[in-house]
């Protein structure tokens, strides 16, 4: 049986998770996870079906799953000795060091210096082990803590013990990552009336909300109770109701793109977000059908060659996919890279739109 404390777990973005998603052997034999709806624990490059997050559980040691209920995968062999690398112990420190000690003040230099290694071997191995940077992960952990913050305090109070030292550092990341001002955050979509209806498709359950003045939200998920509760989350002061009659026609619309359907969606949209994001998803709805753009390409375009991260940053942000396809843009290698609902369906979609193209559809 498997712990009931673990299921009350939290399960805020946790760096571990990104290791899972990437399925990085980097880290296997640093931590393994166990996923509760099929009883089993795994190493973090495990090639099964990525797990829903909320049913992933994260543990030291094979004897600590264990002892929680879970059982050893036997395709991953969770249980034989691994020897993680130089680079994945160094992030592993950087984290325990970022969580044990005052990391909402924390800077690179400081956080270089307790691990006694140089800034830029500390950020080289970030990039090269994890794909992100020391200081955006510091920034994602700085946000959350005030997303949890802001919750019960003002927002003057939560930005400073969030580690912010001006309300004008927190306002310029909260463009990228809260979609919406920190005092517009903190009502949590009070006196919005928030419709959202859930049906079936070809990538999962799809969910689409809007308010009054437009769609400001289609995302994919494994259950309606999943996809409900992330509404709620973020809208948590919102009016929230099911209205599957005022969403029927966004939803035929939205369907039809996954059928093949080539224009762009001119759905009314109502999104809350930074101008640099407006610029990026603007741009993405001019991809055509069936194609494909590079980061590169897109911060180029809009004029700003050198912001490839923060184009990355607005395509994971965005809330309404398809809409805004951010499954078409990958890396300048040619690679996936990241997407929000998932690598695999953003291969999905991206290989029925080739097929969708050449059988001129």
């Amino acid at each position: 049986m498997i712990d009931s404390q673990i299921q009350q777990e939290d399960i805020s973005p946790d760096w571990r998770w990104l290791v899972v998603e990437g399925k990085n052997d980097a880290f296997d034999g640093v931590f393994f996870f166990g996923v509760r709806t099929t009883g089993i624990f795994c190493r973090p490059s495990c090639s099964s079906k990525r797990p829903k997050r909320e049913n992933v559980s994260f543990f030291d040691s094979t004897n600590e799953a264990e002892i929680a209920g879970f059982r050893a995968c036997l395709r991953c062999r969770p249980k034989d000795e691994y020897f993680p690398g130089a680079g994945a112990d160094l992030v592993v420190k950087a984290f325990q060091t970022l969580n044990e000690e005052d990391s909402e003040t924390a800077t690179i230099e400081e956080l270089s210096r307790q691990l006694g290694v140089t800034s830029g071997h500390l950020q080289k191995t970030f990039k090269s082990v994890l794909g992100i940077g020391p200081k955006e992960v510091m920034n994602m952990m700085r946000i959350e803590n005030f997303k949890e913050n802001v919750r019960e305090q003002d927002v003057t109070t939560s930005l400073y013990e969030s580690g912010f030292g001006s309300s004008r550092s927190l306002y310029e990341k909260a463009g990228e990552r809260l979609g919406m001002t920190p005092a517009v955050y903190k009502k949590g979509g009070r006196g919005e009336r928030i419709s959202y209806t859930i049906v079936d498709s070809p990538l999962g359950k799809l969910m689409v909300a809007a308010t009054a003045k437009g769609i400001c939200s289609v995302s994919f998920g494994e259950t309606s109770e999943s996809l409900k509760d992330e509404l709620g989350k973020e809208f948590f002061a919102a009016e929230i109701r099911n209205d599957d009659a005022l969403l029927k026609e966004a939803v035929t619309a939205i369907l039809r793109s996954l059928e093949g359907e080539k224009a762009i969606l001119t759905l009314p949209l109502y999104l809350r977000a930074s101008a640099f994001q407006m610029r990026v998803w603007s741009e993405l709805r001019k991809i055509p059908y069936g194609e494909t753009r590079s980061y590169a390409e897109i911060a180029e375009s809009i004029g700003n060659p050198k912001a490839v991260r923060a184009v990355a940053r607005a395509c994971a942000t965005n809330p309404v996919a398809l809409v805004n396809p951010c499954h078409r843009v990958i890396g300048s290698d040619g690679k996936l890279s990241g997407y929000r609902w998932g690598i695999e369906r953003k291969k999905q979609l991206l290989d029925n739109e080739r097929k969708g193209k050449v059988a001129g559809r």
